[in-house]
């Protein structure tokens, strides 16, 4: 018995001191929609480590997921949750045709090597995020993003290999900022 708490401590210790690798982001912005709402576009430095290529090249599809959360920060209770959505997009290398294919919803886009692919899967493009409805006018909010690789979606044996080691963890750090809203909801800088 002993020894089993002690294992259990040493595992509790290991998955505490592995570190996650960073996802970089460059740009992170909000930008007004067409027929009202908002989009968001973000570019992310995305790049694998040896183990994730090494699994990536035997065939095993890589989820990443990118967050967003928005908050209105209230200064009598919690912050009211406002919004979140997560957009999966799924990295998979076919063998047959030596390409790499992202797969995001209904869209596929293929490529000859990892680096495009990589590039490709950390530039977020025109992501609507907010109706014409989802905030209200003269209001302050908090808005996070975060780009990840869904160490879940990988197949259990290496789900279990990820608790103890960093090579199988990446993630960016949640940015944050603020923003307001002016009459008829519009973002006001």
């Amino acid at each position: 018995m002993r020894n089993r708490i002690i294992h259990f401590v040493l595992l509790l210790l290991c998955c505490t001191l592995a570190r996650a690798d960073e996802i970089g982001v460059r740009r992170v912005e909000l930008v007004p929609a067409d027929e009202g709402g908002y989009m968001l576009s973000a570019d992310f430095d995305v790049e694998l480590s040896e183990r994730l290529e090494n699994v990536l090249s035997k065939g095993v599809p890589l989820h990443f997921i990118l967050e967003f959360e928005c908050e209105q920060p209230r200064w009598y209770w919690f912050d009211k949750d406002v919004k979140t959505k997560k957009l999966e997009t799924r990295l998979v290398f076919h063998a047959l045709t030596r390409s790499y294919r992202l797969s995001s919803g209904t869209q596929h886009q293929n490529f000859s090597n990892a680096s495009e692919a990589l590039k490709a899967l950390g530039a977020v493009r025109n992501w609507y995020v907010f109706s014409p409805t989802d905030l209200a006018p003269q209001s302050s909010y908090v808005v996070g993003v975060r780009f990840s690789l869904d160490i879940n979606q990988l197949p259990k044996p290496f789900q279990l290999s990820a608790l103890t080691n960093s090579e199988w963890v990446l993630a960016s750090t949640w940015q944050r900022w603020g923003f307001s809203t002016g009459a008829g909801g519009k973002i006001v800088q």
